[in-house]
């Protein structure tokens, strides 16, 4: 374990079990700070980022700092984040510091310009999200809010949104979510028997339907109707 406090200068194995280390550690922190860490980076998750960025990135790139340090201080950092994240969810004043309110970019068809500089963002910046999402004409946008984790959101006039079925008062049947039910050669039992079906009903109707073994198929899915489709390797 010598290799894991400071040392005059370390082989090639001692600093290839550093990163080892140090990436392992580095995935269980990711871990337990949750799923919103990696999805949604915001204010908090954006300074913890660069802090446990640089406090592992330096063990890995001088000898005479050990990892034991930065991992202790990585540690702390992942409890007080974790503590800020639960308080902030109970506490509102520190959640509006973390997480400040949306507010507007465009009202009713007219720029905010207010906002945008309270966003940084330049009014190219906001036409490119427009064009983005096929927005040809600013006029017809009703709202645009800036969002907490820097995106935009974006809500037409009613007359500009897309018909649905709801407005024709049309009756529509349950979304047919597909399941994964063969994945690269190999049944997903848990998924399958979940639909109250087995390995030789799947067998059966592959065999039926397309002649072909589960090993010969990509993937393959099955819905709430039992509509199966299948994805052979090219």
């Amino acid at each position: 374990m010598d290799f894991f406090n400071s040392q005059e200068t370390l082989t090639t194995i001692q600093w290839t079990l550093r990163a080892i280390i140090s990436f392992i550690f580095l995935l269980l922190t990711v871990k337990l700070m949750g799923q919103r860490a990696i999805s949604q980076l915001r204010l908090l998750d954006f300074i913890m980022a660069l802090i446990i960025g640089n406090i592992l990135a330096h063990p890995l790139s001088d000898e005479q700092l050990g990892l034991e340090g930065s991992m202790i201080t990585t540690g702390v950092l992942v409890l007080l984040y974790i503590i800020s994240v639960f308080t902030s969810l109970k506490w509102g004043k520190l959640r509006s510091f973390f997480e400040p309110l949306p507010f507007p970019l465009i009202e009713n068809g007219q720029i905010v310009y207010k906002s945008l500089a309270r966003a940084r963002i330049s009014i190219d910046f906001l036409l490119s999200e427009l064009r983005k999402e096929k927005i040809d004409d600013l006029q017809k946008v009703s709202l645009a809010l800036w969002e907490p984790d820097g995106t935009i959101s974006l809500f037409l006039h009613p007359q500009y949104e897309a018909v649905t079925p709801a407005d024709m008062h049309l009756a529509t049947n349950a979304f047919p979510f597909p399941k994964t039910i063969i994945r690269e050669g190999k049944i997903d039992f848990k998924e399958l028997n979940r639909d109250g079906k087995d390995e030789v009903w799947l067998k059966n109707r592959i065999k039926v339907t397309y002649n072909a073994e589960v090993n010969d198929i990509l993937l393959a899915t099955i819905d709430n109707n039992d509509n199966l489709k299948v994805f052979f390797y090219n």
